[in-house]
């Protein structure tokens, strides 16, 4: 008889266990759904002929899809005087060496803020912390004098720099470092590894979830930076820029306005689905403790 109550008991936890798991699924699916409407609309925009776009009531899902919206986009950036290529590479040159200017710099920063011990240090990390209550519009002023005082207006730097130095990267970086245990850097020390070689080959690859989460963070704010204030020549003016023209048209554009928003979210997504599973991944293996 008690092997009888122990096999039912059994059944009734596997029982609710697997109602559990049914729950928990139908209801990621429903949250992910919900959360992929504004994309699927975006796209379905995109494919939208001019008359569906306006026309009452809206419809959601587009009923004769058609690319003549992005192609209107490519001969409209082709009768610029400046070649579409030249706004994609400067966009393309000001994100990567943002991301990856950012992305040093923060990490060497953060890993002396959190691993030495010098005067300052909490008025220093404070200071960090209290920049993160500023936004862009805030800063843009002191920014636009800083870099015509020393110089810099017109050219990538006015762009590079201010992004190099966002103090969330640093902020984010030094909260990781934190946890890594100091006796696996002492270890390494006393088999004598540089303190260069301690912060690429231990450091580094123990908080690889905070810095591909700021690669993707940062990517996505430079690809989408416009940089108007700053950028005065042509020649030098990113493709968010460029694009934006076409979207201050009026509504005999709204077909292009429509692609070129597709356009501009679809390599923030690409590179965030690519690295999602790494970052899901080494979030789940990275813990050590001491």
């Amino acid at each position: 008889m008690t092997f009888n109550l122990f096999k039912h008991k059994k059944r009734a936890k596997q029982s609710h266990s697997l109602v559990g798991d049914v729950f928990s699924i139908a209801l990621l699916v429903i949250m992910g759904a919900f959360m992929a409407l504004p994309l699927v609309l975006a796209v379905s925009n995109s494919l939208k002929p001019l008359e569906e776009l306006f026309i009452f009531p809206p419809r959601f899902f587009v009923r004769n899809p058609t690319l003549d919206n992005f192609h209107d986009v490519f001969v409209l950036m082709s009768g610029s005087w400046v070649p579409f290529a030249r706004y994609t590479f400067n966009t393309v040159f000001i994100t990567i060496v943002g991301t990856f200017g950012h992305l040093i710099i923060a990490s060497l920063c953060a890993y002396a803020l959190a691993k030495y011990k010098f005067p300052g240090q909490k008025i220093i990390f404070w200071i960090i912390v209290t920049a993160l209550m500023f936004s862009t519009q805030v800063t843009a002023i002191p920014n636009y004098l800083i870099m015509s005082k020393i110089g810099w207006l017109d050219s990538y730097a006015s762009l590079i720099v201010p992004a190099i130095a966002k103090p969330l990267g640093l902020f984010l970086m030094k909260q990781f470092m934190e946890q890594i245990p100091d006796s696996l850097l002492e270890a390494a020390r006393i088999d004598g590894a540089s303190e260069f070689r301690v912060f690429w080959t231990i450091a580094m690859p123990q908080v690889k979830p905070a810095w591909l989460t700021l690669i993707i963070f940062c990517f996505q704010d430079l690809w989408n930076l416009q940089g108007s204030n700053y950028i005065f020549s042509e020649e030098l003016k990113t493709l968010p820029y460029a694009l934006s023209q076409i979207s201050a048209a009026g509504i005999a554009r709204s077909g292009a306005t429509a692609a070129v928003a597709v356009i501009m979210m679809s390599v923030p997504i690409a590179i965030f689905i690519a690295s999602q599973s790494n970052i899901i991944e080494t979030m789940a293996s990275s813990g050590i403790k001491e």
